[in-house]
């Protein structure tokens, strides 16, 4: 086997007779987990992560590792979801067009007041009821209710937010689109990165 110096935090073996999600794999579950989290956390192509797998010592194709995004990507996102720090008490919200394969769509998409992505969502309307669709799995996935919640002047987001009683008595501050000041957004291939990882 391949052997490369990551110090401590890799584990080459896992402990006999444990069953593990990585069962069956000839390459360490740190390997595996650190290509898919390569995959989806940063912008890198296939050949380029095993380019770098490959200056650490580790001798892998290209399409294993495409398989093993494949199977473990899932539980990635579900990890890092659950992993990432607690959003602050402001959440801003907006809509921007993006192209997907040629054509026009809208790229829903919520910020906490540091910059912090909470989620996203692509979708072809802008009405009532996209908004609603967007809102449901957020607050799910946040324990907390934000105090305070930011939008443009999209009248689909009032008109969703009577219809949950979570946001019943969520502040609504409602600002023009040129002014709604936001990250900026990540590109749509890291996008639909995170938008499969997350399907269903």
């Amino acid at each position: 086997m391949s052997r490369c110096c990551w110090g401590d935090r890799l584990q080459w073996r896992e402990e006999e007779n444990a069953k593990s999600l990585y069962h069956g794999h000839r390459f360490p579950p740190a390997v595996i987990s650190c290509a898919v989290r390569w995959y989806f956390r940063f912008q890198l192509c296939l050949r380029d992560i095993e380019e770098l797998l490959f200056e650490r010592g580790v001798v892998v194709n290209y399409e294993t590792i495409r398989r093993w995004c494949n199977k473990f990507g899932m539980g990635f996102a579900r990890w890092a979801k659950t992993s990432r720090r607690k959003p602050s008490a402001t959440w801003h919200f907006n809509e921007v067009f993006v192209s997907l394969r040629g054509e026009p769509i809208l790229l829903w998409r919520a910020v906490d007041q540091h910059g912090a992505e909470l989620d996203i969502l692509l979708q072809n309307r802008r009405d009532k009821a996209a908004a609603k669709r967007f809102f449901k799995p957020l607050l799910a996935a946040c324990p907390e209710v934000p105090p305070k919640i930011v939008t443009d002047q999209v009248r689909s987001y009032p008109a969703a937010k009577a219809k949950i009683p979570e946001l019943a008595y969520v502040k609504h501050l409602f600002v023009k689109a040129s002014a709604l000041r936001s990250p900026k957004v990540r590109p749509l291939s890291e996008q639909m990165r995170f938008l499969s990882a997350n399907a269903s």
